[in-house]
C-alpha cells in the first residue's frame, strides 16, 4: 500500500490567514478613524496603509488557493492511482461505504 501523505500545513496556512485578516482589519479600522478624525494628509496615509494590506491579504488568498488546488489535484491523482493498483479492494470499499450509508438513511 502507498503510504504518500500531504504535508500538514493546513493548520499553519489558517493561522496565518487569520493573522492577515486580523491585520486588514485593524488597518480598516484605522482608516475609518482617520476618516472621522481630519482629511487631508492623514487620510492618504492611512489609505495607503490600507491598500497596501488589502493588496497584500489578497495575494496571500491567492496562493492559499493555489496551494488547496495543488493539494487537491495531487489527492486525486493519488486515489486513482490507488484505485488502479487495486481495483478489487477499492469496489469492495465503495460497496461497504455505500451499504453503510444505505443502513444509516434505512433507519431513520
Amino acid at each position: 500500500m502507498d503510504t504518500r501523505t500531504i504535508p500538514p500545513t493546513t493548520e499553519t496556512t489558517r493561522e496565518h490567514l487569520a493573522a492577515s485578516l486580523r491585520e486588514l482589519v485593524t488597518e480598516s479600522e484605522e482608516l475609518v478613524k482617520h476618516i472621522q478624525r481630519s482629511g487631508g494628509e492623514h487620510l492618504q496615509g492611512a489609505r495607503d496603509r490600507f491598500e497596501t494590506t488589502l493588496a497584500s491579504a489578497r495575494e496571500e488568498l491567492e496562493a492559499m488557493q493555489d496551494g488547496a488546488m495543488r493539494r487537491a489535484r495531487r489527492a486525486a491523482k493519488v486515489a486513482d492511482e490507488t484505485v488502479h493498483e487495486h481495483p478489487y479492494a477499492s469496489m469492495g470499499a465503495a460497496a461497504a461505504v455505500g451499504a453503510l450509508i444505505g443502513m444509516l438513511i434505512t433507519r431513520r
